[in-house]
Formats: C-alpha cells, sequence, structure tokens
C-alpha cells in the first residue's frame, strides 16, 4: 500500500488500525477519516529533523491552509510545531483552539485592514508581508497599539520547479513576493529599516509543492543566503531568520517516489551551513512550512457507491455519494489519487471505470480510468486514499450539499473531529 497506515485484513480496507468497513457503517458515508497517530509522527519527523540538522532555534511550521480545524491545531501544538496562516479564519480556529498565537506566522498576498488589525489584536507573531502597501498598513497599526510588530519579508528567488503551474510560486513573475532580479526586495528591505514600529526579523520564501527531492531546497537557499549577505554588505542588516517554506510532496499513487524527509532536511542543512561560512555571514534560524506532507497521509474519504453505469463499447461509470463538494483536486489539477474498494479488497480490480460524483457537473470527477472489481455494485464502500490535505479545506457546498464530517482515530479510539452539516447549516445565513 502507498502508506504505512494502510493495510488489508480478509479482505477489508484497515486505516491507522481501524475498520474502514466499520466507520463507514457507524459514522455514514461519505466521511473524511483522519489518523491522529500519522499527523503527530510526521510532526515529529520535521521537528527532531530539523533541531538535529540545522539546530535548537530552526522550527517546522504547520502550513495549516492544508487542513484547518480546531483539533490540528491542538495537536501540531501539542507537539511543538509552529502553525502559518493564510486568513482571520484560520487566525480565529487557531485562537478558539488555544493554541499560542505567538507562534503563529500570517500570510496572504492581499490582506486588508480588517486582516491586519485582527491579526494584531490576536497577537499573530509574526506578519510574512508581500508588498509595500501592506508594510505601510502594518507599521501605522503597530504605532497605534503602541507595539513593534515582527515581520519577514516574502522574497520571490526566480525558480521555475517544474510543478504544475498552479502550484509553482517562486518565479519572478509569481503574485507572490519581493522579486530579487528587479531590485525589489533590497528596495523594500531598505525602506523597512526606517520603520519605527517594525521587527524586521528575515526572509521567506516558497517556490513550489509536490517536490520529491532537496535540489528546489538547495537552489533557494542558495540565493536567498547570498541575498543576505548582498543586504549585510549594501545595507549592514543581517537577517537572523530564514524561512524556506513548504514543499515537500506525498504519495497518491504507486508511481510516486518515496520519500526521506530527513535525510533531504539533512542535505539542506550542509548546504546551509557550508554556504553561510563562504558568505561570511552567521547562519540564520531556519524555519519550513510543511502543511501536505503533516496531513495527506493521515486521511483518507469513505464513500458508497451510489450506481454502476456500463455504456457498452464506450465507458463505464462508478458514481459515489460525494463528489467534487468534497474533493475539487481533480476538476481543479487533474491530480490524481489511490482508489481502493474498501470492502472487497482482496478481489481481481478487473473493471475499467471512472469514479465520478453526484454533482449535476459533467466534470465531477474523482479519478478516471481506475480498475474496481468487476462485481463493484450499489452499496459498495470506496476509499479514496491520501486525501488529508486540500479536500476538506477546499470543499464547498455546491448544490446546496453539506460538507462532511471528519472522524479522527487514534488507535482503538474514534471520535468526532468536525460535524457534519446539515440541511439547516445551508440555510443559516440565508435572509
Amino acid at each position: 500500500m502507498i502508506c504505512s497506515n494502510l493495510e488489508i485484513k480478509d479482505g477489508v480496507l484497515f486505516f491507522g488500525g481501524r475498520s474502514t468497513v466499520e466507520l463507514a457503517n457507524k459514522y455514514g458515508t461519505p466521511i473524511y477519516v483522519m489518523d491522529e497517530k500519522t499527523v503527530r509522527k510526521n510532526c515529529r519527523t520535521y521537528l527532531d529533523a530539523m533541531r538535529k540538522y540545522f539546530g535548537e532555534n530552526a522550527k517546522p511550521f504547520y502550513a495549516s491552509k492544508a487542513c484547518s480545524f480546531k483539533k490540528i491545531y491542538n495537536i501540531v501544538g501539542s507537539e511543538g510545531m509552529g502553525v502559518d496562516v493564510v486568513s482571520v479564519g484560520e487566525i480565529y480556529t487557531a485562537k478558539v483552539a488555544g493554541y499560542d498565537m505567538k507562534n503563529v506566522c500570517f500570510h496572504s498576498n492581499s490582506k486588508n485592514d480588517y486582516d491586519i488589525e485582527f491579526a494584531i489584536d490576536n497577537g499573530v507573531g509574526c506578519f510574512v508581508v508581500d508588498n509595500i502597501e501592506e508594510l505601510e498598513a502594518i507599521d501605522n497599526f503597530a504605532a497605534q497599539k503602541g507595539i513593534k510588530q515582527k515581520i519577514l519579508f516574502r522574497i520571490t528567488p526566480g525558480i521555475d520547479t517544474h510543478t504544475y503551474e498552479a502550484v509553482n510560486t517562486g518565479k519572478v513573475d509569481s503574485k507572490f513576493g519581493f522579486p530579487i532580479e528587479t531590485g525589489a526586495a533590497m528596495e523594500i528591505t531598505k525602506i523597512a529599516l526606517t520603520k519605527k514600529n517594525i521587527d524586521l526579523a528575515g526572509f521567506h520564501c516558497h517556490v513550489g509543492s509536490q517536490l520529491f527531492d532537496s535540489d528546489v531546497f538547495v537552489r533557494s537557499a542558495e540565493i536567498m543566503l547570498k541575498f543576505i549577505a548582498d543586504v549585510k554588505n549594501t545595507l549592514g542588516y543581517e537577517a537572523k531568520e530564514l524561512d524556506l517554506g513548504g514543499g515537500y510532496g506525498v504519495r497518491y499513487t504507486e508511481k510516486d517516489p518515496v520519500l526521506n524527509i530527513e535525510e533531504n532536511i539533512k542535505q539542506v542543512a550542509e548546504y546551509v551551513k557550508k554556504l553561510c561560512k563562504e558568505l561570511n555571514i552567521n547562519e540564520p534560524a531556519i524555519s519550513m512550512e510543511p502543511g501536505r506532507s503533516i496531513v495527506a497521509d493521515a486521511g483518507i474519504t469513505l464513500y458508497k457507491v451510489g450506481n454502476v453505469k456500463r455504456i457498452e463499447g464506450y465507458k463505464n461509470y462508478v458514481a459515489i455519494d460525494g463528489g467534487m463538494g468534497d474533493n475539487p483536486r481533480y476538476a481543479l489539477y487533474e491530480s490524481e489519487y489511490t482508489v481502493v474498494a474498501a470492502d472487497k479488497s482482496d478481489e481481481e480490480c478487473n473493471f475499467t471505470c471512472d469514479l465520478v460524483g453526484r454533482f449535476c457537473e459533467s466534470g465531477d470527477i474523482i479519478q478516471p480510468s481506475i480498475k474496481l472489481p468487476e462485481s463493484v455494485k450499489r452499496g459498495d464502500i470506496i476509499a479514496v486514499l491520501t486525501t488529508g490535505a486540500y479536500n476538506y479545506s477546499m470543499a464547498s457546498n455546491y448544490n446546496r450539499i453539506p460538507k462532511l464530517p471528519v472522524i479522527m482515530v487514534n488507535g482503538e479510539e474514534d471520535y468526532v473531529a468536525v460535524k457534519g452539516e446539515t440541511l439547516e447549516d445551508i440555510i443559516r445565513n440565508d435572509m
């Protein structure tokens, strides 16, 4: 199986040590299922590796846009992870969950005044600043409130990661950040150093997603450290912190590589230490921002088959009781997934079909051209694997269909982490 928390017993798929059939029968379908032990294991992999190779000042920040609800903040907080957020909704969720807000880093390329004031009032530790207007606004609000606000500047290093265009964020013409190449990064640094209510701690970059080796992080580190050295020589300011962003990939299918996170972090750390000596700069405290690689393999989605449509000589469809409302990623990115007949996992898969949803869109496809058992029929349980990232967080109420519950498993225990929506929830804000 593609993940270590999956196994098959007597023809039934088990996830996190629990029978998916029993979970589907207990809670109904469709449901998201999250494995708490896997989330914690993934957190510890980053925490241990970064402290071991970068030193005690290094820190991973969980990129919570990947999956944001109160229990997730409880888990990553108890493991000692920082958190990055991209909206006041994520800030509010973390705050209500009891997360320590000084360990929160606030991203976004377009923060309005409400966002900025809300974040400051709620004690957010650091802003990742994307543009000059944002810098001015933060400085003004900080002055009004009598504080000095810590920031990092998001810098665009000009790297093409050769990943899918929609998740490639490091090129010079990206909507994110200040490019080094045009001189904008140096100029904004110069301006920030004149601001009395701004504490410029250092710089941030993020260049892409689904990366399966250290090459992009090494290239980013080289460009960013040379920029830090250039700033030191030009402005007399030496950055104390460098955030290299996130992006390490996960296995959605068998053809995806197996990634050793610790070994990759070791490679980046060795290069950073070597280059800092060559550039005659102090090694900054290094941060990284794993999101997908914390929660993706900690989640699956369980559905029931609604119907099987065989169009003789053309195509076969297996339609489920969920779809693009709970997983829009194929519609957005043509994302690949592994699909399993959870209650028939020991049967030969010789029936080629498209797995499609119940939404009124021809693009409501979860995965095309998969193979399921020929016996697949109405009521069978289907598991879509590695859905812990960007499924719950990107879900919608399209077609006025309620959002799914999140069921957490933890060894022998299972519990509701997020209640499923009701029809009443759908119309709650209607006037």
